[in-house]
């Protein structure tokens, strides 16, 4: 044993990059929200990439260390304690036995993560040790963490790592951590169904400001702020009397949908992977670290890019990461 859950937090859960590659028997991938903040604590901590680590959503845990180990507090700005004093986030720490790890009130995003050296150890499943608590599988007993619950971490990859001859003292760069702010701007991909939508109603859709809903979680996030319309047509055989109805889809991560032309849904990590709604467009991948970091009452807009504008999105972020871990290392 090495942590002890004392209290749970909101939703604290065992994450790692995901269980990709299983779409075809509808198993979404789950793991890390913003992958951004839980990569860079797995190399703060000299993890082996894909090392499971803890995701703490709005409210934070209290745990207790039964041994000592290195440690990375990433993301949200969620102020960490150790032993009640306030503790610096992006940077690696030490801790030793019986130190006691709290979190302060949220200030600015909505998920932290917390990277341990080694890894959390919770059995693997589909490869991966994520949880995805929509169905209770994966992660540490397939939920949510809970008080009194207690936790094994791997082999440190640098032997001892562990207590802090490594990497304890390196930090990122502050011109390399994000800022999270209360209004996001969303770069998407329009297509898959976006003809179901009137000319008006898309533009309608890019000019407005959304607002995130209390319905915001590791399965969708929910918007409102306008009213969509629906091209006319009849119903084809099969498809519900919704408007935005289809007969089938697969999902995306990151797909947009609007049930009833109210309320746009972003599909996220544990979202079904298929269903009947049509979909409007997608959030790309380099942008849904900074959704995973909104929170209800922020304010969202949606900009249409192009594919080229994707992908270099997402090889900037990827050079970054890689720019990160080079400096650590």
């Amino acid at each position: 044993m090495a942590i002890r859950v004392k209290s749970p937090g909101l939703l604290t859960t065992v994450q790692d990059t995901g269980r990709f590659g299983e779409y075809a028997i509808g198993m979404p991938p789950s793991g890390a929200m913003d992958v951004f903040s839980y990569q860079v604590g797995n190399y703060l901590v000299g993890n082996e990439d894909g090392s499971a680590g803890l995701e703490i959503t709005y409210f934070g845990p209290e745990l207790e260390f039964t041994e000592s180990a290195v440690i990375a507090v990433t993301g949200a700005e969620m102020p960490p304690k150790i032993n009640g004093e306030e503790a610096p986030t992006w940077e690696t720490l030490s801790v030793e036995e019986g130190d006691v790890l709290s979190f302060d009130y949220l200030r600015n995003g909505a998920r932290s993560y917390l990277a341990v050296a080694g890894g959390i150890d919770v059995p693997v499943f589909m490869h991966s040790r994520s949880t995805y608590t929509l169905i209770g599988l994966g992660g540490y007993e397939g939920r949510a963490l809970q008080a009194g619950d207690e936790l094994q971490l791997g082999d440190a990859r640098n032997g001892d790592a562990r207590n802090g001859d490594a990497q304890v003292g390196k930090k990122v760069d502050a011109d390399a951590i994000p800022r999270y702010t209360k209004e996001t701007e969303l770069r998407v991909i329009i297509g898959l169904a976006s003809y179901r939508l009137t000319q008006e109603s898309m533009k309608e859709f890019l000019n407005v400001e959304w607002t995130v809903t209390p319905d915001a979680d590791r399965v969708g996030y929910r918007y409102r702020g306008g009213e969509l319309g629906f091209v006319e047509r009849e119903q084809p055989a099969g498809a519900g009397s919704d408007p935005a109805n289809v007969v089938d889809f697969g999902y995306p991560i990151g797909s947009i949908q609007v049930p009833g032309g109210v309320e746009p849904i972003v599909l996220m990590n544990d979202a079904v992977t298929g269903g009947g709604y049509a979909t409007i467009g997608t959030v790309i991948s380099a942008d849904r670290d900074r959704l995973a970091q909104s929170k209800t009452n922020d304010k969202t807009r949606f900009r249409s890019i192009e594919l080229e504008e994707a992908l270099a999105a997402r090889g900037d972020r990827r050079k970054t990461l890689a720019e990160i871990k080079d400096s650590l290392a």
